[in-house]
């Protein structure tokens, strides 16, 4: 184990802990603010990549692909909640995991009738494609993980300035404490949801664009990062955009580090083919050891939103 590949392996999680916080920081809204289970926040986060493919391969242009994932995105988001999950809002949460799942089942057949069962591929742009010497002596990093570190941190700043800075932003915070009262001044409260649904839905796009170069785009792909981004909600504090960043970067690093790491560890210890299996098997439950120490230290995860 060397500085360099300890180095790499920070960037690498620090790169899967953006990609989660531009999923988390949608859902952490729309349930902190709405008190909605929303399932189907993977689903848009497919929507965002398949998008992203089909611009890009009509265009050529990354940036237009970018773009058509985040309002592809935000536009199903908006058609999502004033069509189904409105209706949603003071039920039961079991009553919205079950509408929620149902949307997932929804978007997973859409897909293949669009696009079809095949899985498609994005590369990422030229001015992208190649890597970044960041040590000396160190190997170069591709410059697309980085690209998406700078995103992260971009999007990051632009949520602290709206939620903090903004008219839209206190009636968000507001509306997440005293919906009552928001409404009694004169608020149109369903369209505050919107927007805030809206918002959450293209940062999922955001994500998916995002992940497009990196992985295959395919039907269902949106649910393995779901259970993770709910993770890093837990972890955060449910309605904390400050909780979703550190909680996404906790995550990443830590599941990055168990798998690039522990296996290593263990061959100390065990013959290589054991120690690969049982780091593999430790290191997919670290992120949940992690979230169990958290909620046992804080039980309404590290930095609560709203309330006492």
């Amino acid at each position: 184990m060397t500085a360099q590949l300890v180095f790499e392996q920070t960037l690498n999680g620090l790169q899967q802990g953006v990609m989660l916080f531009l999923m988390a920081a949608g859902l952490t809204l729309v349930f902190g603010i709405m008190h909605l289970i929303n399932l189907a926040h993977g689903s848009l986060y497919m929507v965002g990549a398949y998008a992203a493919a089909t611009v890009i391969a009509v265009t050529g242009n990354f940036a237009l692909a970018v773009a058509g994932a985040v309002v592809a995105a935000g536009l199903t988001g908006m058609v999502v909640e004033l069509l189904a999950l409105r209706r949603l809002y003071g039920r039961d949460h079991l009553d919205q995991v079950l509408a929620t799942f149902g949307v997932i089942l929804f978007f997973n057949e859409l897909v293949k009738i669009l696009w079809g069962a095949q899985a498609l591929f994005m590369a990422p742009p030229a001015w992208l494609a190649g890597s970044v010497p960041i040590l000396p002596g160190a190997a170069p990093y591709p410059a697309y993980r980085l690209f998406i570190i700078a995103v992260g941190l971009v999007v990051a700043l632009g949520l602290r300035q709206l939620i903090v800075g903004t008219r839209l932003g206190m009636l968000i915070r507001a509306g997440a404490t005293h919906r009552d009262m928001v409404g009694a001044l004169g608020v149109n409260i369903d369209r505050l949801f919107t927007l805030v649904f809206a918002l959450g839905a293209a940062l999922a796009g955001l994500a998916g664009a995002m992940a497009g170069p990196l992985l295959a785009i395919e039907v269902g792909m949106g649910e393995t990062i779901l259970i993770l981004t709910f993770v890093v909600i837990i972890i955060g504090g449910i309605g904390s955009v400050r909780g979703a960043l550190v909680g996404a970067l906790l995550v990443g690093v830590v599941d990055t580090y168990g798998r690039a790491f522990l296996p290593l560890a263990l061959r100390t210890l065990l013959p290589p083919a054991a120690a690969d299996g049982l780091g593999a098997s430790i290191s997919g439950i670290a992120i949940y050891v992690l979230m169990a120490g958290v909620l046992i230290w804080r039980p309404r995860g590290l930095f609560q939103a709203y309330g006492g």
